[in-house]
């Protein structure tokens, strides 16, 4: 039987668990595969670390380099991370030296994909990427293949596990954002330095990569990012009493031949399916054409349900599925029109701490009025104790940058207590 010299490169915990699963169900991925995957090298920061898995002497390599131009290495996993240093230097040359090459970095992709994919297609070797977007949700593997009959018009969903852990946890358990945090932490769901997570650059870093796939374009950075690091618990509770839950979303959507990426806190209806997604599951929903619309949920990170993801993109170079990176040829991808948010149309959520008195309702809704936007819903709710009111406004649809400028010339008022908080709102 044919088989493939594989090198894996990082040993932390996903490249731990990728080692011992290869080894314990290499005949059964064989048979599956009609092909032998054999682990020949492997290199990591440290040699001696204490790891729940035994190496021999013999598969480590001292420079992990030396795995882009060894002779016995068909296919390079990387799984080092980050988008500069050690990982981007590994897999360039990996693929200059025709070795197929297997990564859950999404950061790298998100960044260098585009020159990486013609490299790839130049050496007609595999770049493939699964696990980069929501780990054991197989939705790079939808694109490439089951829906690829597909015109898609939308993509969207929870791409963050760690985000939608805290928000579904400080509904759940009543507490506050820095309580969750701390929880996140002691359980593992989230780093000691969570910043990517909680403001918005994990998810769009995602959302570039789909959106590449979704509509055969080139990677875009005009993308609008918001994350979860200003949502209250009152905002929280306050989305519930109107019929709604508060999610981390991910949207890339076609309208008008027009390309928005955006991702920001949402209000999305409890009758929704995405509302229901808790905990550190993601979920990514795709609208196309025939299919309409397709739904795919699962863990989104982790060390189980990334080597899930790693063993699906291994399997295909097993089979010698030889396939372009971002499903075309990089010379038939697109170099589409990418819109700002400021040009599209939400309903949204706002809030204002108010002093509680004469005058200053009659004032915001003016504000309102004057910026052509048109109230839905108004809830007052005073709190004589404190000499202060909380107002919360629901709006009809209306453009985003009058949205924006309504916020901005609130905030600037002498009678804001605290920061005012806009949130969008998603009704379909």
């Amino acid at each position: 039987m044919r088989k493939i010299n594989i090198a894996i490169i990082g040993l932390g915990n996903i490249g731990s668990y990728l080692y011992k699963y290869l080894n314990k169900n290499k005949k059964i991925l064989s048979k599956k595969n009609n092909c032998v995957p054999n682990i020949t090298y492997v290199s990591a920061k440290t040699k001696n670390k204490k790891r729940q898995i035994k190496i021999s002497k013999k598969k480590w390599l001292k420079n992990y380099m030396h795995a882009t131009t060894n002779k016995n290495i068909d296919l390079i996993v990387e799984l080092i991370g980050g988008s500069e240093g050690a990982a981007k230097k590994l897999v360039f040359s990996a693929l200059k030296n025709k070795k197929h090459v297997v990564t859950a970095n999404k950061a790298l992709i998100a960044k260098y994909g585009d020159q990486l994919a013609k490299i790839a297609e130049k050496n007609k070797v595999n770049l493939e990427f699964e696990a980069s977007v929501c780990g054991g949700v197989p939705i790079i593997r939808s694109l490439k293949e089951g829906l690829i009959a597909n015109k898609i018009s939308k993509i969207y969903g929870i791409f963050n596990g760690t985000s939608n852990y805290i928000l579904s946890s400080m509904d759940k358990l009543n507490k506050d954002f820095k309580e969750v945090l701390t929880d996140a932490q002691q359980l593992g769901y989230a780093e000691t330095n969570p910043s990517a997570d909680l403001n918005g650059n994990d998810v769009s870093a995602k959302l570039k990569i789909l959106t590449s796939l979704c509509f055969n374009s080139f990677l875009n950075n005009n993308i609008h990012v918001e994350g979860i690091l200003n949502i209250d618990k009152i905002d929280i509770d306050n989305a519930n009493k109107l019929g709604y839950k508060i999610k981390l979303l991910g949207f890339s959507e076609l309208i008008n031949k027009k390309i928005y990426q955006r991702v920001h806190p949402t209000l999305i209806k409890k009758s929704s399916y995405v509302a229901s997604i808790d905990g550190v599951l993601n979920a990514v929903i795709v609208n196309g054409n025939p299919v309409g619309q397709s739904v795919i949920q699962g863990e989104g990170a982790g060390p189980a349900a990334t080597t899930s993801a790693l063993i699906s993109d291994i399997s295909s170079i097993l089979r010698g599925n030889t396939k372009f990176p971002f499903s075309i040829s990089n010379s038939e991808r697109k170099k589409l029109s990418f819109a700002k948010i400021s040009d599209r149309f939400f309903s949204a959520y706002f809030r204002f701490e108010v002093l509680d008195k004469q005058g200053v309702l009659s004032n915001i809704t003016n504000i309102f009025s004057k910026n052509k936007v048109s109230i839905k819903r108004l809830i007052q709710n005073p709190n004589k104790n404190k000499g202060s009111s909380s107002i919360v406004i629901i709006t009809h649809n209306s453009k985003n940058s009058y949205l924006d400028k309504i916020l901005k010339t609130i905030n600037k008022k002498k009678y804001i207590l605290k920061e005012s908080k806009l949130i969008r709102i998603h009704d379909n």
